[in-house]
């Protein structure tokens, strides 16, 4: 667990209320205190990233998509919304409290990092990077410095740190940069990246070069994976590797040297054709590291089988196989973009088969079927206690339109469900409402609802959300970000 130190507010930030636009919400449902949750541990902290639960889009480098941050508490939850005109699916916070949002604008599509306001979410400050591919530029973390770590359009290695001059002005510049071309091809781009224990970046991707680089040193060692296997999802590092999933393979590599050395490789059913809702021919997950004693024993992905979607569940000292447990069945959707929830013993997976998104990455290839319902689903699985098998232990057919995050403080899965514009119906509509929404992990039942805002410009598309110090969700939606608090 990461302690956040007070926050640095020394002068007047320059107001911007004219990027926000309040929603009073409806609560549905009684706000209460609840006791933290008995699960744990989470993965260790990376001495290099950020605070936990905050440096990366899954929380920790780990991606276990939990937190140590309690989310909105009791009173009436209100949201208010920063409009950047962008897609804004990264949304990070330093260990001195300020929020960075890595964005994409609806115009230009060019990658565009905001500086935001801790206490009202506006945008302080912006800075323009160089653009790349769809995916390239999505995934970055916050590291111990408080930096931004990103790879843009140029394929170089970017870390991001924002400053404050003698009258109270803020900035965004690029404060070290280190070229990848070397390793990476002209037309390929970084999908994912997160540092090591020696602090090292790793990077991987969407043609499949995994790598590592010293940004200190100027070392760049990488690999090249099999053809034909393609990385559309983000990385993840533990003490005891980097993992990465294919769209054919989980793999655990080392670095020897600064190159990279695979351990493990486990192939997966990629069934025979990307469905609608995912964005790539294969797993959906970025890998998420969990387990009952060091929060590193296992690491988990979802597969992409035909006709159901399994966990899966590998021993992370030997890629062994742990457990193959069909998930999502209640909903009947065969299929999760989002990278599960995993801590402790406990795995939470979120379906997405069938959600609209507006574009596919190039190459991702047709959809079979061409499109489908929103089926949604949650499902939680437990790896048994002496580490034989799996159980299920719920499946339902929430439909979660956000990665969910799991609060260890308040003991809640928190996130943002889409709800169909006639009650009743698993379709979709440019007018559909969204709910944020707490969820007990225990049962998988709603425990706390509150209307957040309609129509297609408020979008959560399948992006993470994150809670802050002060207890604010923040949510990334295709036009800025929303926030939500309890007052």
């Amino acid at each position: 667990m990461s302690l956040f130190p007070a926050l640095r507010r020394t002068a007047r930030w320059r107001p911007a209320g004219a990027l926000l636009a309040a929603f009073t919400l409806a609560c549905v449902g009684t706000a209460s205190a609840v006791a933290a949750a008995p699960f744990g541990p989470t993965p260790p902290h990376n001495p290099y990233a950020g605070p936990d639960g905050t440096a990366t889009m899954h929380g920790d480098t780990g991606s276990s998509d939990t937190t140590p941050l309690a989310g909105p508490g009791a009173g009436t939850l209100t949201t208010s919304r920063t409009a950047l005109a962008s897609a804004c699916p990264t949304v990070l916070v330093g260990a001195d409290g300020y929020p960075v949002a890595l964005c994409t604008p609806i115009f230009g599509q060019v990658p565009t990092v905001h500086l935001l306001d801790p206490d009202d979410g506006s945008s302080l400050t912006s800075l323009k990077l160089t653009k790349g591919s769809l995916l390239g530029g999505v995934y970055a973390y916050i590291d111990h410095q408080d930096r931004l770590v990103v790879a843009d359009g140029s394929r170089s290695l970017l870390r991001v740190g924002h400053h404050r001059d003698g009258e109270g002005d803020w900035s965004l510049r690029v404060d070290r940069s280190l070229s990848l071309a070397s390793v990476i091809p002209e037309g390929d781009a970084v999908t994912g990246l997160a540092p090591d224990w020696d602090g090292r970046v790793w990077f991987a991707t969407g043609g499949g070069v995994v790598g590592t680089a010293d940004d200190t040193t100027g070392t760049v060692g990488a690999l090249t994976l099999p053809p034909g296997e393609r990385v559309a999802n983000s990385i993840s590092t533990a003490p005891e590797g980097t993992a990465v999933t294919t769209t054919h393979a989980t793999y655990l590599l080392t670095a020897q040297g600064g190159t990279p050395k695979i351990l493990w490789r486990k192939a997966y059913d990629r069934g025979s054709a990307r469905k609608p809702g995912l964005l790539s021919w294969g797993s959906g997950s970025t890998p998420t590291f969990f387990g009952p004693a060091k929060g590193t024993e296992y690491v988990a992905v979802v597969d992409n089988a035909d006709t159901t979607a399994n966990l899966k569940v590998y021993r992370t000292a030997d890629g062994s196989d742990v457990c193959s447990v069909p998930v999502l069945v209640a909903a009947d959707g065969p299929g999760s973009e989002n990278s599960p929830v995993g801590v402790g013993r406990s795995v939470f997976v979120a379906g997405t088969y069938g959600y609209p998104y507006p574009a596919v990455p190039d190459g991702a290839g047709n959809s079979v079927p061409a499109s489908a319902d929103f089926a949604g689903g949650l499902t939680r699985v437990d790896v048994r206690p002496d580490g034989t098998g799996c159980s299920l232990v719920w499946d339902n057919t929430l439909r979660s339109a956000a990665v969910p995050k799991l609060s260890t403080a308040d003991g809640r899965l928190h996130t943002v469900v889409r709800d169909p514009l006639i009650p009743g119906t698993k379709g979709t509509s440019l007018l559909d409402p969204y709910r944020y929404v707490q969820i007990d992990p225990d049962t998988g039942q709603i425990t706390r609802s509150a209307k957040a805002v309609v129509g297609s410009l408020y979008d959560t598309l399948q992006m993470a959300g994150t809670i802050t110090p002060e207890g604010a969700y923040l949510q990334g939606t295709v036009t800025g970000v929303l926030r939500i608090t309890a007052q």
